[in-house]
């Protein structure tokens, strides 16, 4: 049995005949830039998530850089923000000359909302939080924050599609909220893609225009852009997708409650802690534990695929050198325990049985050795 981290060729067989017909529609209309499909795709994604406005990007770095470029930010701007992500949220930051400023996690491995405000100071201009690993971070504290200080709230909700905080989509709490389409993501194209939520229509339009030379006449440039278009194809492949999302969410719930029945009894594991009001889309399942590097090995000669995020927090990348002595003495201590766990939606549930009785059988080897040594 081998088991992959994220199987996208079972994806695409699930829908290829809606698949394969939307992308007919774009090669046949012979328009492959800002038509109709990127359109259509983000009146829905807008209508799901709970926004007015949607603007498709090229992924979800782009994503991040255009929505702090449309709230003006700058040279010297501190925006506040988590250094257990994917480095393209700090990437973003630094790509309009801003300076990220990190905050320690919490038990939930978000951003801790409690030490936000002891980082704030006269040149913070945003709080920008990620929902990592498929839940919301403590949304109402941190807008409670950003209401207290005239701050601006950018979520960063690369890994959290259909995630609700209190009810309410995580992307729709924020001034502007930030997506990911990458393979990987719950929401996935077959290829780069992002998209920008908002409800100001200032915003929407400002970031349309960034997104295309900064241009909202052709040949008229009236800002400072990128090229950085969501296409065609990858929209046409999107709306597909959109559609089996929930059901696809709630398959990973199902694989996430299978995990946590099979694994609660092994003391030497710490499984994911779910926050309160908050519905976990389980984009990541990631565990804590005792001799994660054996286990990974352990789990690999059984041909299942596992993946640590992140094993070196942003702030001690080398490309962030000048952040390398900061103490984030949480984060720190637990990137050395976590592994992620398979949880795609197309993983069956005797592949996820084998899986946790496979770290069942390392751990009890483990402890045996352990008693006879």
């Amino acid at each position: 049995m081998k088991i992959l981290f994220n199987d996208f060729k079972k994806q695409y067989f699930a829908h290829k005949e809606e698949i394969d017909s939307s992308i007919k529609q774009v090669l046949d209309s012979g328009f492959f830039i800002l038509g109709d499909k990127v359109k259509k795709f983000e009146e829905e994604f807008a209508y799901y998530i709970g926004n007015r406005y949607a603007v498709g990007v090229g992924n979800g770095l782009e994503a991040i850089q255009i929505a702090l470029m449309a709230l003006g930010i700058n040279s010297g701007d501190e925006i506040i923000t988590t250094s257990n992500s994917a480095v393209a949220t700090a990437l973003a930051i630094k790509a309009v000359g801003a300076i990220p400023v990190f905050v320690d996690i919490d038990e939930y491995f978000h951003i801790n909302a409690e030490e936000i405000e002891k980082k704030i100071t006269n040149k913070t201009k945003a709080i920008l939080p990620v929902h990592l690993y498929g839940q919301s971070v403590d949304l109402e504290k941190i807008k409670s924050l950003a209401e207290k200080y005239n701050l601006f709230v950018v979520e960063d909700c690369a890994q959290s599609h259909g995630a609700l905080y209190k009810g309410k989509k995580v992307g729709s709490w924020g001034d502007l909220g930030c997506f990911s389409f990458y393979p990987t993501k719950n929401l996935g194209a077959f290829g780069d893609a992002g998209a920008i939520v908002t409800d100001s229509f200032e915003l929407a339009e400002k970031c349309r225009m960034i997104r295309n030379y900064g241009q909202k006449n052709r040949y008229e440039h009236d800002m400072y852009g990128l090229n950085s278009r969501l296409d065609e194809l990858q929209a046409s492949i999107l709306l597909v997708n959109l559609k089996y999302l929930d059901e696809y969410n709630e398959k990973r719930g199902k694989i996430a409650k299978t995990y946590y029945e099979l694994l609660s009894d092994i003391k030497k594991i710490t499984l994911p802690r779910q926050r309160d009001f908050s519905s976990h889309v389980f984009h990541l399942f990631v565990i804590e534990v005792d001799k994660r590097d054996q286990l990974q090995e352990f789990l690999k000669s059984k041909s299942i695929s596992s993946l640590i995020h992140y094993p070196i927090p942003i702030h001690k990348q080398k490309c962030f050198s000048e952040f390398n002595k900061i103490s984030l003495p949480l984060l720190e201590e637990k990137v050395k325990k976590i592994i992620s766990l398979p949880i795609h939606p197309f993983l069956e549930k005797d592949e996820v049985s084998f899986i946790c009785q496979s770290i069942k059988e390392f751990y009890e080897n483990l402890n045996y050795h352990s008693s006879i040594q």
